[in-house]
């Protein structure tokens, strides 16, 4: 009788949780521009673990890019939405993201100090383990990682979601230190075949080791609930929306990818 007391006692008592704890860290950049990164990570862990950036869409730093943060967190990762535009700035206005994109990518090797400038910060938290450092990115923010590797950041793994693949900085033999997964909607309209072919052959050229997956039916935007709404917004929208398919399976090849890189 005792026994089964106890046992019903047990069973009684709560699990610990995990608790996924999250905040805002203001920082800035080489050039003194003010940031804004949104930290997550889980204090149910201890010692210290790897670190993955995660860079927003077009949109900025908006309530999807600090989900996948936390979403990266609850994995067991340190993850750091950092931000490319400045002050947090985010919108759903299509010529908005535009204008801020293109601000963003007017000059690479400014571009390049604020991805640094993220990534340095995520080094700077006392969980991180430094010798393990990865990033994400989705779309705008897939060629901003994407071009990360490009210039050989001390990254073990590079993932892209629905990434632009065209740059002005292509990949060089020898300087690529990062793995590469790109994760690309065979219907995305606002990636051409001829990007696909052309970043494949930069690849190829320069000896990275990277993998391509085209995820059949899925457009641009696929791995984003909000893309669908965001696509007929009042302002018009471009050709992007959500394939939950396409979503549940990038997100696995990234589980993967990431288990074997920090490996």
């Amino acid at each position: 009788m005792r026994a089964l007391l106890a046992l019903t006692l047990i069973c009684l008592v709560p699990l610990a949780q995990a608790a996924v704890q999250t905040r805002e860290i203001r920082y800035q950049d080489a050039d003194g521009n003010a940031l804004i990164g949104y930290y997550a990570y889980d204090d149910a862990i201890e010692g210290k673990r790897p670190g993955i950036v995660v860079v927003h869409e077009w949109w900025g730093l908006n309530d999807y890019a600090k989900r996948r943060a936390r979403d990266l967190a609850a994995l067991g990762y340190n993850a750091l939405a950092i931000d490319m535009y400045g002050d947090g700035k985010n919108t759903e206005h299509p010529a908005d993201a535009q204008a801020f994109m293109a601000a963003a990518l007017k000059d690479p090797q400014a571009a390049a100090r604020r991805f640094d400038a993220g990534l340095d910060l995520l080094k700077l938290q006392p969980n991180t383990n430094k010798h393990q450092l990865g990033a994400i990115g989705y779309c705008f923010g897939g060629k901003v990682v994407l071009d990360a590797a490009r210039r050989g950041e001390k990254l073990d793994g590079v993932v892209s979601f629905h990434g632009a693949l065209a740059t002005q900085t292509p990949a060089k033999p020898g300087v690529v230190r990062a793995k590469i997964l790109v994760e690309h909607g065979a219907a995305d309209s606002m990636v051409t075949e001829q990007q696909v072919a052309a970043f494949k052959a930069e690849m190829d050229a320069a000896k990275v080791d990277y993998r391509f997956v085209s995820l059949p039916g899925a457009k641009h935007g696929f791995s984003n609930p909000d893309a669908d709404r965001l696509s007929h917004g009042e302002h018009g929208g471009p050709d992007i929306g959500y394939n939950k398919e396409a979503d549940e399976k990038s997100w696995a090849d990234m589980q993967a990818f990431f288990k074997q890189a920090f490996d």
